[in-house]
């Protein structure tokens, strides 16, 4: 089969890897789909190379299955992946979050460094627990299943954490997918969206999706827009989607006393610079981190994307074969598209 791997200093190469098959407790998925995540971008600008195949949003169809699979599952079926490995038995994994395993370091497939790397979904097939399949929807296509494996499901978590309603005015710091997904995702739970970005096009694309308001933040002081928009009181909620430092620390700037704050841009390891008296303390604020989903959580978002009938597929700006793979990191890493997807047939 092919797969894609990273080469360092924004390098890929598809290389040809021996076909999976599974063992007992696994399964062998044909993708059909596999998206890139902002989170990819990081590896791939890396120095080091990786000898993985990327991909950490998979979603395809049950193509073969070892001993021991899960009741309900079978061959042919419609998945997504929750794309972590644990030992599946520890408290977390208990929880449905073997990302945080308390045993062994959580397997990522399609990211990871070193114990915690596996193949992932860039490929003609995935090899994973069959304990980590998802059903996907008949009212989803292998693309948004992708998408909502790992990028919109991250957004859609953040927001469910601050219990995000059609009383609150909620702003979305970064608008490449994960931000695009919130600004769709906090509009269909009701509320009033501003999007903040520096890119035009992917402000542009934020108002197509619902967003109420844009605002570039390299034009104008999103902190001074934001009071303006809200009659100087700051907006309820606020998320952080693209791990810049700067965009930290407004988004606490940015909300009101006895707001809430949600953090998932992991970004580069650079800190913020935070007043926590005057930003958390002083005005009570609620602050959560939100490290993707559990695999109810993954199921929750798929239904929630479908009973709220949200036009997810409209986010996809770039649909590249996997001989086009190359082109595909490429052109994503350039920052001005929306989401971009890797579809096999």
């Amino acid at each position: 089969m092919r797969g894609v791997v990273f080469l360092g200093n924004r390098r890929a190469e598809l290389r040809q890897f021996p076909d999976p098959h599974a063992g007992p407790g696994e399964a062998v998925v044909k993708v059909r789909a596999s998206g890139i995540c902002g989170s990819d971008l990081h590896r791939y600008r890396a120095a080091a190379p990786s000898e993985t195949i990327t991909g950490h949003e998979p979603c395809g169809v049950v193509a073969e299955l070892g001993a021991g699979a899960p009741p309900g599952v079978s061959i042919g079926d419609r998945v997504m992946v929750h794309h972590y490995g644990g030992c599946g038995v520890c408290e977390m994994c208990s929880l449905g979050y073997e990302q945080l395993c308390q045993v062994r370091p959580g397997v990522i497939y399609g990211g990871g460094v070193g114990p915690t790397a596996g193949h992932g979904a860039s490929a003609d097939y995935i090899l994973v627990p069959s304990r980590t399949l998802v059903p996907l929807p008949d009212g989803l296509s292998f693309e948004e299943g992708a998408a909502i494996a790992c990028g919109t499901g991250t957004a859609w978590n953040g927001l469910k954490k601050m219990n995000v309603s059609g009383l609150d005015t909620v702003v979305v710091f970064g608008q490449g997918p994960v931000g695009l997904s919130a600004t769709q995702a906090a509009k269909a739970m009701g509320a009033r969206v501003i999007a903040v970005d520096v890119t035009p096009e992917r402000l542009t694309l934020a108002k197509e999706l619902g967003a109420d308001h844009v605002i570039n933040g390299g034009d104008e002081d999103p902190i001074k827009a934001i009071r303006s928009l809200t009659g100087g009181r700051g907006a309820a909620a606020a998320m952080e989607t693209s791990g810049n430092p700067t965009a930290r620390a407004q988004v606490l700037e940015s909300v009101r006393p006895f707001g809430r704050a949600c953090y998932v841009g992991l970004g580069s390891p650079s800190t913020a610079t935070v007043d926590i008296g005057r930003d958390i303390i002083m005005k009570v604020l609620t602050v959560y981190g939100s490290w993707t989903f559990s695999k109810a959580e993954l199921q929750e978002c798929a239904r929630f994307f479908v009973e709220a009938k949200i036009p997810l597929r409209r986010q996809f700006t770039h649909h590249f074969s996997l001989d086009q793979a190359i082109e595909a990191y490429r052109t994503f890493d350039g920052g001005a598209t929306g989401k971009c997807v890797i579809v096999l047939d």
